[in-house]
């Protein structure tokens, strides 16, 4: 379950904090498209917040489309992408929605045998057609302001799907699109909705991977002695300040924050002669492990390392491998 933590005396407004830590849990997956949100009474109750910043909150999140209210029943984290089946169909696609279902679940059944697709390509033609168009160009789009978390995703879908994957700035896809007449665009949730906006007029579907929830390193963080110094390094400006926020719910002034992007030379050399434990992410871990080891014999004790394993979880590639008839 979910654990929420708000710093009362922080800088950084309560109801910030709070829609951050739902923000991630929707972006993590551990709130999974149709999960319903607590209810303001019971997240007052766990929080101490008042129902009103909650309230407000909640309003913030379902302007992001993150989630939806339902009439009576409460706040859901909405289904994206191809998670509420928008999927471009044929009139007869159309016309026979269960034979449609039908096709897709037999054609998983093939590939999961080891049935490749030119093999059932008579079978589902329709099907396998669409994958096919679809994974024949694969597009990574993220704002140009954090363009570390799409280098971050394109390098694990590269080597996970081992096809060519490209990095398209979110304020430029429109332009890419109209040169293209098939592909699938790729983004994290924290980015879904503009994408979606973008590409579903032009009849591109968008498919929004769950980031890696963690849990280890957040782990790692709560184990830290009061008045250690924490550094994060990664491509991503994005996670930095997510990571920052957050670290800072769960331990508050107990511990000293530094951040720092891979290609911040000084501030990278200040947090390696700073910290007791840094995070790092895979793309800058080995960039990281020489920097310290070029900066042996200036400093007294070297920080302990830790690299997160990756950024996508690994359902959610599993999912996109199987939406693209690569797997």
């Amino acid at each position: 379950m979910v654990q929420f933590h708000i710093q009362p005396d922080s800088e950084i407004p309560a109801s910030k904090q709070l829609f951050d830590q739902i923000q991630f849990a929707i972006a993590s997956r551990q709130f999974p498209p149709g999960h319903r949100l607590p209810s303001t009474r019971q997240l007052a109750m766990i929080t101490g917040l008042h129902r009103n910043t909650i309230s407000k909150v909640y309003r913030q999140l379902e302007e992001t489309g993150l989630v939806e209210s339902l009439a009576g029943s409460g706040i859901y984290v909405r289904a994206l992408g191809h998670e509420s089946n928008t999927k471009l169909r044929s009139p007869i696609l159309e016309q026979y929605p269960q034979a449609y279902k039908l096709v897709q679940q037999s054609l998983d059944n093939l590939l999961n045998e080891g049935c490749s697709l030119n093999q059932a390509r008579e079978i589902f033609l329709a099907e396998i057609d669409w994958r096919l168009r679809c994974s024949a160009r694969v597009l990574v789009t993220v704002p140009a302001r954090d363009i570390g978390a799409g280098e971050l995703m394109v390098q694990e879908l590269e080597k996970s799907l081992l096809i060519p994957v490209q990095l398209v700035p979110l304020e430029e896809l429109s332009h890419v699109l109209e040169q293209t007449h098939s592909g699938t665009v790729v983004t994290s949730r924290y980015f879904i909705g503009d994408a979606e906006a973008i590409a579903a007029p032009k009849s591109v579907r968008v498919i929004p991977v769950d980031i890696y929830d963690y849990e280890k390193e957040i782990q790692e963080v709560t184990r830290l002695p009061k008045d250690s110094c924490l550094g994060i390094i990664s491509l991503s400006a994005g996670i930095l300040g997510v990571a920052e926020i957050i670290v800072h719910s769960l331990r508050g002034d107990d511990l000293l924050v530094m951040t720092a992007q891979l290609k911040d030379t000084y501030k990278v050399n200040a947090i390696i002669r700073s910290a007791h434990t840094i995070i790092s992410d895979q793309a800058s871990y080995a960039a990281l492990k020489k920097i310290v080891s070029d900066s042996r014999e200036d400093i007294i004790r070297p920080p302990h390392i830790i690299r997160s394993e990756n950024y996508i979880g690994s359902k959610s590639t599993n999912l996109l491998k199987r939406e693209l008839g690569l797997g």
